[in-house]
């Protein structure tokens, strides 16, 4: 079996069962986005990836982005892990959006980034969408910002013009319930929705418990290994 092959029925294991999971949970399948994380996986699967219909991918080394997003401009790139604020201007110019907002300080650098970004022509898109990495148990070591810390995040957000809060993004901690974490990004997602009277995005499941993000109401699912196999 060729790679090609080897994708296109990994894509359409995945794609049924995110729609086995939406007629389960009484949703439309069409209000859920599949992002196929192709983080160490080589350059070309992105290609492949894009043959097969896919629009989007999810990467979390920005080094891997700017090197993704060069070789395919046509597919979009969204910025899922941790950045570090001396990569925010790199960032700013090929993520499509970011999911891993957690802090004033990279709020404030993906603001400058994208400004600079934008300034340079580097950027045609505009406004750089951003998620709020929302932290379940407020372990630092894992990234994402604890319920306690939204409000000064939100604020900080307030006076960044060049980003759009977009959402909010979830990781289970390990050992932990995913219905439960799900359950409670999905309330402070909609707490923000109507705080801002439009529409926000849940970006939340993976691999091995896209149905319970999907139950919990997800309109974005992240998952790598079982689209693109073992990382390389």
């Amino acid at each position: 079996m060729t790679r090609a092959e080897d994708l296109a029925h990994r894509l359409a294991s995945v794609r049924a069962a995110v729609r086995s999971a939406a007629h389960a949970a009484g949703r439309d399948p069409g209000e859920i986005r599949l992002l196929p994380v192709t983080k160490f996986h080589p350059v070309s699967d992105v290609g492949i990836l894009r043959d097969l219909g896919v629009e989007a991918v999810g990467e979390n080394r920005v080094q891997d982005a700017v090197e993704k997003a060069t070789r395919y401009p046509d597919v979009a790139v969204h910025l899922i892990g941790q950045i570090q604020t001396n990569k925010a201007n790199a960032a700013c110019r090929v993520a499509a959006a970011v999911h891993s907002l957690d802090s004033v300080r990279l709020a404030e650098a993906l603001n400058r980034g994208t400004a600079l970004a934008i300034e340079r022509g580097q950027r045609p898109g505009g406004p750089l969408p951003v998620l709020v990495q929302y932290s379940f148990d407020g372990d630092p070591r894992r990234g994402g910002v604890p319920e306690s810390g939204i409000p000064e995040l939100l604020d900080a957000l307030s006076r960044c013009s060049n980003l759009t809060l977009s959402g909010v993004m979830c990781v289970p901690p390990v050992g932990s319930d995913p219905a439960e974490v799900f359950a409670s990004a999905a309330d402070l997602r909609d707490r923000l929705a109507t705080t801002g009277k439009r529409p926000m995005e849940l970006s939340a499941g993976m691999s091995g418990d896209l149905g319970d993000a999907v139950a919990a109401g997800s309109t974005i699912v992240r998952v790598g290994t079982a689209i693109l196999g073992p990382r390389g």
